[in-house]
């Protein structure tokens, strides 16, 4: 499992919140493997006392640490996952299995990428301040990355891969909601015409992301969360000129 899969599965696992039992996976392949808590750590290159805090839960670590462990011969992929490498390469066959991101971001072994994405699904993110179209294609834009997310995770936030993408924070009018640089995921099927909640929205040839409230007589409220931002107030005859794009739905970002 090479260190860009590593972070992306982390990523991931971590948000919708597969990790709650991390350290347990831990643990158990530590066991499995018939390994002192102190030999572990020796393999991993971290003090004793980290390893302890892993296994407690009490920290996470870094993709070094499951790295050193995967060229131990740990099965990081189950640590992360929950899932066996085995499993999960007799689900790909015993050909190469392409890596996304392309063959040079993987190592295989035997012939088998460790780079498994079966169960995941790949979503195109985008840096909507970096677009250059007429707003309201996100395909049509370049992907500056793409992550990857558990596929039943995702269904049991009622969303469809197909119709998710990521856009990228900008500015901080959104704050404490949204920061900038935080990566939004927007479920593009969600585009009621009567609106309420915090949407990507375009305004003007704009792509933004504001929370939206209707008031009476059908006019629109445009808020940005940081309260030194005024509202915008959207007249009932100039509604139609705000194309809703999608709501968000998943913040990933930062935790300061």
């Amino acid at each position: 499992m090479c260190s860009k899969h590593i972070a992306r599965l982390c990523m991931c696992q971590n948000f919708f919140g597969v990790l709650v039992t991390f350290h347990e996976r831990l643990r158990a392949e530590r066991l499995r493997l018939k390994l002192s808590q102190e030999r572990f750590a020796q393999l991993a290159g971290v003090s004793n006392r980290s390893q302890a805090n892993y296994e407690n839960g009490d920290r996470k670590p870094q993709v070094d640490y499951l790295e050193a462990l995967e060229a131990a011969g740990v099965d990081t992929f189950f640590v992360v996952t929950g899932r066996r490498q085995a499993e999960a390469n007799d689900e790909t066959g015993s050909g190469k299995v392409q890596d996304p991101q392309g063959p040079d971001t993987c190592r295989f072994v035997s012939g088998i990428s460790t780079a498994d994405t079966s169960g995941l699904c790949a979503l195109p993110m985008y840096d909507i301040e970096a677009a250059a179209g007429d707003g309201r294609a996100l395909e049509a834009e370049e992907i500056e990355t793409t992550l990857y997310f558990p596929s039943e995770q995702l269904a049991a936030q009622g969303l469809d891969p197909d119709h998710v993408v990521g856009v990228k924070v900008r500015g901080d009018s959104m704050e404490t909601t949204l920061t900038d640089g935080d990566w939004v995921l927007i479920d593009r099927k969600d585009r009621p015409d009567r609106p309420e909640g915090v949407f990507l929205l375009l305004v003007e040839g704009e792509r933004r992301i504001k929370r939206v409230q209707r008031v009476a007589g059908g006019a629109w409220v445009l808020i940005s969360d940081n309260g030194h931002y005024q509202a915008e107030m959207i007249p009932p005859e100039k509604v139609g000129n705000v194309a809703v794009l999608g709501r968000c739905v998943v913040r990933i970002g930062r935790i300061s």
